[in-house]
């Protein structure tokens, strides 16, 4: 197991901190590593949350590092793509909450894992890129994707192909991050989060992960409807429907199976 990401738990959260100084890029390693703890993280009935952040006070990660495609080489540009892929569809696909921390500078292939997380929470000096196109290369784990879903297409454009930096309280406008807290307490801010999100069922928060994603599939309202109901009834099959119930009627706190 790589030690570029330090795994940390504190009762039902994880927290992943990219730690490749100094600027936590990003190495076929790492990002095989990533995809193998949140898998992990998956199997870990225990956790109920995961935070993302990057080691130090100035990177949440840079992305690649470009020294290992100055040569042009194709086959390595392959495995970098489909480890990038790997890694942050893993990501995506957490069961529970997942959020960034973005304590820094997070380009190219940084931002992209700040996208592949549920939530995002910037310090305030953080600034955020996908500059890939000016060294002649684009985003390939995600970027061109998930950007135009949370900003619009206007700013994806903007960012990807003039290659704007924002800034996080011009992230915060666009809607590219949920929250903007002063310098040094982003983890602190994620944690807090996390916390709440470790309140709720975690039966119930995979669903409505899986629903709120399907939304991006270009799925039917109607359909969209249909699989609410199929899932809020699947619940039933669960301990933690009825547990979540009867403590709220007996005015206790639910001690979630996560099933």
């Amino acid at each position: 197991m790589s030690d570029l990401i330090q795994l940390e738990k504190h009762d039902h959260i994880a927290i992943l901190t990219i730690a490749n100084p100094p600027a936590n890029t990003w190495t076929a390693d790492s990002l095989a590593t990533l995809a193998k703890l949140v898998e992990e993280l998956n199997q870990d009935r225990n956790i109920f949350a995961l935070v993302v952040t990057g080691q130090g006070e100035k990177f949440f990660s840079a992305g690649a590092d470009l020294k290992t495609f100055a040569d042009g080489d194709r086959a390595r540009a392959n495995e970098m793509a489909q480890r990038f892929g790997e890694a942050f569809a893993a990501l995506t696909a957490f069961r529970g909450v997942s959020i960034a921390a973005i304590n820094g500078y997070a380009m190219g292939g940084g931002l992209e894992c700040a996208l592949s997380c549920d939530i995002r929470i910037a310090e305030e000096h953080a600034q955020m890129a996908l500059p890939e196109a000016s060294v002649g290369l684009l985003p390939c784990a995600g970027g061109t994707q998930n950007l135009p879903w949370l900003v619009g297409e206007g700013w994806a454009k903007r960012m990807i192909l003039c290659g704007e930096r924002v800034d996080a309280q011009k992230a915060l406008q666009i809607g590219l991050v949920e929250e903007v807290v002063p310098s040094g307490e982003g983890l602190a801010a994620a944690l807090k989060l996390a916390e709440g999100a470790c309140k709720q069922s975690p039966s119930s928060i995979a669903r409505c992960k899986q629903l709120v994603m399907s939304a991006r599939d270009g799925r039917s309202h109607s359909d969209g409807w249909r699989m609410e109901r199929e899932l809020f009834v699947e619940l039933f099959h669960t301990e933690d429907q009825k547990e979540g119930v009867n403590a709220f009627l007996e005015k206790r706190k639910p001690a979630w199976k996560n099933q």
